[in-house]
């Protein structure tokens, strides 16, 4: 098991490393683990998302789905910030995500272009940003032009920076593709280097062999997989998401295994809100009972 970094070795300036340990230690299970939930999909997927569970196209019924179920942090998207976190500020830790794109045009030169600032986390009362960062696009020279903006205005203003690293475009497709031990590998060291004070990554598959570079063609388990991305992203705290929903016994056994490699937590929405409230908060529980294992 990799050991996962405390707060007091991660040289975060007093505003972050405040908002951190309050995220941290002040909400879900209080033990220095993370639960977050992500509501960005209507942006990211379009409203699709929510044909399986009508309801969780409200943003009220999820502001109160975070809050019944405990968790460490909800991340928007700005407009649902300003429309519908004001009647829960205070209660549950807000992410505002900086920047976004729809999922119709093409990922091969993906970019996720900035529509919030920090600034306005600061007068939303966030906790953390988060920007995604597509690794591996031919538009990545302007992705890591933009985040250096972000990265510097989050330095200032003493704001966490939680960077969605997500792998992109044809050079990954033919290299195992998006969610390949190498692409995510690779996503979580290029987030740690840029800046990231934490970062988000899919679990990797190391079945996906085909095109990658060596030693990443060997035969690898998840189990290696997911330790080698935590060390990769050294002093930069790992969150696993989700992904697509599936089974609840292999979304557990995806969670333990992120926490035995020293993940700090979860980032878990779809599997979460795509189920009914009962089946959601049953679920959200279980997960709980895996991050309870792994205090800091």
């Amino acid at each position: 098991m990799t050991t996962r970094p405390r707060l007091n070795e991660l040289g975060l300036s007093t505003g972050k490393k405040t908002r951190l340990h309050r995220i941290l230690f002040e909400y879900g299970l209080r033990n220095g683990t993370a639960l977050f939930l992500p509501y960005d999909q209507g942006l990211e997927h379009g409203p699709r998302d929510f044909f399986d569970n009508p309801a969780s196209g409200d943003p009220a019924y999820i502001m109160r789905l975070a809050t019944e179920g405990e968790f460490n942090g909800i991340a928007l998207q700005i407009g649902l910030a300003e429309k519908f976190y004001w009647d829960y500020a205070g209660e549950i830790p807000l992410i505002l995500k900086l920047n976004g794109k729809t999922d119709i045009p093409s990922d091969a030169e993906a970019l996720s272009p900035v529509h919030a600032t920090v600034e306005d986390a600061v007068r939303l009362g966030a906790d953390a940003v988060g920007y995604t960062l597509y690794v591996g696009t031919p538009a990545q020279e302007l992705d890591f032009a933009q985040f250096q903006v972000v990265r510097s205005d989050a330095e200032r203003l003493g704001m966490p920076l939680i960077v969605w690293a997500y792998p992109r475009g044809s050079a990954i497709e033919a290299k195992g593709g998006k969610d390949s031990y190498y692409a995510v590998d690779y996503a979580a060291r290029t987030a740690s280097e840029l800046g990231a004070d934490v970062v988000k990554v899919n679990f990797p598959h190391p079945e996906k062999r085909t095109g990658v570079k060596e030693p990443y063609g060997d035969e690898f388990s998840s189990q290696e997989a997911i330790d080698a991305v935590v060390r990769s992203a050294n002093r930069t705290l790992v969150l696993v998401s989700g992904g697509t929903r599936a089974g609840d016994d292999a979304m557990l056994e995806k969670a333990r295994q992120s926490m035995e490699a020293g993940g700090t937590g979860l980032i878990f929405g779809r599997n979460v809100w795509q189920r009914g409230h009962d089946e959601s908060l049953r679920f959200v529980d279980s997960l709980k009972n895996v991050l309870a294992k792994y205090p800091s």
